[in-house]
């Protein structure tokens, strides 16, 4: 199991949700503040199997097309030892 750490800008937020959600993805979205001018970005939050990461990049990617010299996502994938619906 692998949680993906998303950080994309506000505007991105939503077309960004509803590609996750149509690959059958689950995602927490939480609204935070960064960057240099301290404007509004979304996290958002996914876990995933392991099989699974590589289409969840491919998701963000066909969602959001890069820019000339600008990056429209910033991606963490970080192992969870372990994992719990209650």
């Amino acid at each position: 199991m692998k949680m993906i750490i998303v950080i994309v800008q506000d505007n991105d937020a939503d077309t960004l949700t509803q590609a996750f959600t149509a690959g059958s993805f689950r995602v927490t979205r939480i609204a935070s503040t960064g960057g240099f001018l301290r404007r509004g970005v979304v996290t958002m939050l996914l876990g995933v199997d392991e099989d699974k990461v590589d289409d969840a990049f491919q998701v963000v990617r066909n969602a959001l097309p890069s820019m000339e010299s600008k990056s429209r996502a910033t991606l963490f994938v970080v192992p969870v030892n372990r994992f719990e619906r209650i």
